[in-house]
Parts: C-alpha cells; structure tokens; sequence
C-alpha cells in the first residue's frame, strides 16, 4: 500500500501541474489530530477548478492516481440525486487499498466552501491566495452540545412515543416495522442522551467521532455491553430484549442529565412502561 505521503504527494503534484485546478485542499479525519492514524482513512481531497466540463467529460484523467478496483459519482447517478448542486465528485478504491472521496468545485464557489466547512479543512495549494484567512483545522464543530431543557424533553418525548410503534411492530408481528423504528429512531435519542451524559460529566469539549464511534471509551462497561445488546435483532424476543434494554438505559443516562442540567423528568416514562409491560406480558401469558 502506498503510504499517506505518496498519495498526497500524488494529488498535490497533479494540481501543481494541472492549470484548470487552482486551490486543492485536505477535508476530514486526516485534518483532526484527534482522530488516530490508520491505513483505512479517506482521502478527501477537493480541487478548485476553472473548467468543471472539460474534467467531467472523461475519466482518463483519474488514471494517474493508480489502478482502481472500484469507481462511485454521485453526482452522475439517477437512483441516489445529489445534494451537491454544481459540485462533482468521484470515490474511488484503488487496488492497493487506499481510497480517495474526490470532489471537483468550482473555483468561483470557493467562498461558499468555507462559509460552509465543518472546520475540518485544510489548504495543501492555493496558486492565486484565494484564502485569506485560514484557520486551524478543528473539530469543534463536532463536540457535544449542551442540550437546553427544550431540547432534553424533546429527545424524551421522542424517544418514548416512537418506543410505542416498536411495540406496536411486534405485537403485529411486523418485526421489520419494529426494527426501523428501533434502529431509525429510538437508539439514535438514545445514544444522544447518553452523549448529553456524557458531556454533562466530562465537559463539552470534545467529539465522540462519527456514529459515536468513540463513545465506549466514556462508558461504564456495563452500559457499553447493554448498549451492545440492543443490536441484537434477529428474533421477537430478542427484539423485545433490545427494547427493553433501551429503555433501561435512557431512563438511566436521561435521569442523570436531569439531575446534572437541573432539568425536569417527564413523567410518561412510567405510563409508557406500563404500556409496553402489558402488551408483552398479554402475547406472552
């Protein structure tokens, strides 16, 4: 496998040589220097170009960067649209592993980039100082976020009325209806409430990455391994399990940020409870 600084070489040289891109720069986990190296990382690198046409009407020009076992671009694809408007991108695996989110803008969006950047952004050639002010990449944008008291009885509220459709899954028998609900709707309030725990304990500044990726390193073991057992899905009383296991686990971290924030615990989780108890003790009994 070609290593980080071949391949960065590989596409700052490119541009350096290439007329049409004007500004190239670096976006991602390989900006955050909290994020731990390894050989799965994205490149994720855009160029700013002044002829967006004369790239896309052929690929030959992506033959430079190495041998590609696989190529995706969203943007030329009728079943996933795109949400990048004039923006064209390319992800491509090359055969020696590495894998490279290509994305081409317009050189005149170049403000518009930044206005909108994650933070996580930075500059590897800028032929004519189209940056100005260019700041430290950070993923500050990611750190957990405080949650008002609106928003902590708005993920409650949630969280236990979309309970009430698992259940009403599984008491159908309609186990793919209640998987959806469970994985779409009530484990991600879950784990924003225990990421709200979380920070309300250990401050909020800092991220738990991606898909919380990070947020075992937070935990108890014992809520990490509940959280683990959510996931298993495969079966009603497993299923059953999950949710019940959710639920122990909101109530839990959602109590203690009440507690830590001085804010209020609604009682429907009781009411909720009840409910769900007598619809699976009635299939049960």
């Amino acid at each position: 496998m070609r290593t980080e600084q071949e391949m960065m070489n590989l596409f700052v040289d490119f541009a350096a040589n290439e007329e049409r891109i004007r500004l190239v720069t670096l976006e991602g986990s390989r900006t955050n220097p909290n994020i731990p190296r390894d050989s799965f990382q994205d490149f994720d690198i855009s160029y700013f170009v002044t002829d967006m046409d004369s790239f896309k009407g052929h690929d030959d020009w992506l033959n430079g960067f190495g041998s590609r076992i696989m190529m995706q671009k969203p943007e030329d694809m009728e079943l996933f649209p795109s949400e990048l408007g004039n923006w064209f991108s390319y992800i491509i695996i090359f055969e020696d592993g590495n894998k490279l989110d290509l994305t081409l803008i317009p050189v005149s969006e170049t403000e518009d980039y930044f206005a909108q950047s994650d933070g996580l952004v930075e500059v590897l050639l800028d032929k004519d100082s189209l940056v100005k002010n260019e700041g430290i990449a950070s993923d500050r944008e990611y750190w957990i976020q405080k949650p008002t008291a609106r928003k902590f009885d708005d993920c409650c509220n949630e969280f236990w009325m979309t309970s009430t459709y698992v259940v009403k899954g599984l008491a159908r028998k309609e186990i793919l209806f209640a998987i959806d609900h469970l994985n779409e709707i009530v484990r991600p309030n879950l784990l924003r409430m225990m990421s709200w725990r979380i920070g309300s304990e250990q401050g909020y500044d800092f991220s738990l990455g991606k898909n919380h990726k990070f947020m075992d390193r937070h935990l108890p073991k014992e809520d990490w391994e509940a959280l683990l057992s959510t996931y298993a899905e495969n079966g009603f009383q497993n299923m059953w399990q999950s949710l019940f296991a959710c639920c122990e686990l909101f109530r839990k971290h959602s109590k203690a940020v009440a507690e830590h924030l001085g804010y209020t615990y609604p009682d429907y989780d009781e009411a909720i409870t009840r409910y769900t108890l007598r619809i699976y003790d009635s299939l049960n009994s």
